[in-house]
């Protein structure tokens, strides 16, 4: 039986989840949609479509949806819907998790992959973050939740644009993909997203998305260009100044490229210190590896200490064979990961 795919949205307080919830709810797309709140508080977020005062209800919206609120344990909530849709009382074919505004998205990341039960019937498609573009600036800079919940993303959604300037906006694009380049962003105001923006996006699916956006390398390379460039020549400490849009944000990507292959026993090794070590600070990570001796490209990827390899297709004939990794965490020590990597070449 096909394994049903699970986003997971995420933002932080006021970014706009309800708003495009409920128009995924709301409207005739023609998805049959189990929307997961998963919610911790007194209230439901949203009294207009949410029931409370239960640990679970589930409401059947009129375009085929199915709305279910939950309060404990999203295992249970998950196991119960797959239970019911198999006994023929629910019909849905995809699931949306819509995490608390506060919440650190890898531990709901993590239940796909820990809990054989839910592992078994679903499959995590993406994480989506929806990012308030007038409050993020200070949201980033004040809470590591939403640094987090940034960085973790499969893609973001940049809600509010219509409250900002086009400046602002590239500012807090700059931020953002310095967190996170691997993400691609996309205006969501008012919820207003084409569905297949949300849905489908196969973002931690192996073997369908293979390669780095090949924007990853060149934000590396500026950042890195602009801050020798800053250190150097102007003297001026912009660790605090934020008219120059300097950020010290303690989440942050950096990635590892190589033109020679990796040796097995070796990297298997570090990698399993690295995750031992690191894992609680390491938010995703993920890469195309060129392995020695072997034909094929193997891809990995990992959530916290939750690490996994897939085999990939050939090498192509006349395709430059290399390695490219990226790694997105909190206050990683690049040296180490990067002096550790080059001792697994061959």
């Amino acid at each position: 039986m096909a394994l049903i795919p699970a986003t997971i949205l995420t933002g932080f307080l006021g970014a706009g989840k309800t708003t495009l919830l409920n128009r995924i709810l709301k409207e005739p797309h023609g998805y049959r949609i189990a929307v997961i709140e998963n919610e911790f508080g007194e209230e439901s977020i949203d009294n207009d479509i949410l029931l409370q005062d239960s640990r679970e209800q589930i409401i059947e919206m009129n375009n085929g949806c199915i709305c279910c609120t939950v309060r404990g344990d999203l295992i249970v909530a998950l196991s119960s819907l797959a239970d019911k849709r198999d006994a023929g009382e629910l019909q849905f074919d995809r699931v949306i998790i819509e995490t608390t505004g506060v919440a650190n998205p890898g531990p709901v990341a993590q239940t796909f992959f820990v809990d054989e039960a839910v592992g078994a019937r679903y499959m995590l498609d993406a994480v989506v973050t929806v990012v308030d573009a007038k409050h993020a600036m200070q949201q980033l800079d004040e809470h590591e939740e939403a640094q987090r919940q940034a960085g973790f993303a499969d893609k973001l959604l940049l809600s509010k644009t219509d409250l900002v300037d086009e400046e602002h906006i590239r500012k807090l694009l700059g931020r953002l993909k310095h967190i996170n380049p691997r993400a691609a962003i996309v205006k969501a105001d008012f919820g207003k997203i084409a569905i297949g923006e949300v849905l489908d996006l196969k973002g931690f699916n192996l073997n369908d998305k293979l390669d780095i956006d090949p924007d990853f390398l060149k934000v590396e390379e500026e950042h890195r260009h602009h801050d020798h460039e800053c250190h150097e020549h102007c003297g001026h400490d912009h660790s605090h100044d934020h008219h120059h849009s300097h950020h010290t944000d303690d989440i942050a990507a950096f990635v590892f490229r190589s033109d020679r292959p990796f040796e097995v026993a070796r990297l298997d090794e570090f990698l399993g210190g690295l995750v031992q070590v690191y894992g609680p600070r390491m938010l995703r990570y993920k890469g195309v590896l060129w392995m020695k001796g072997a034909e094929r490209k193997v891809v990995f990827q990992g959530v916290h200490q939750i690490m996994g390899t897939d085999i990939g297709p050939k090498w192509a004939e006349g395709e430059t064979r290399g390695s490219k990794m990226v790694f997105i965490g909190k206050n990683l020590p690049k040296d180490i990961f990067v002096r550790g990597l080059e001792q697994c070449l061959g």
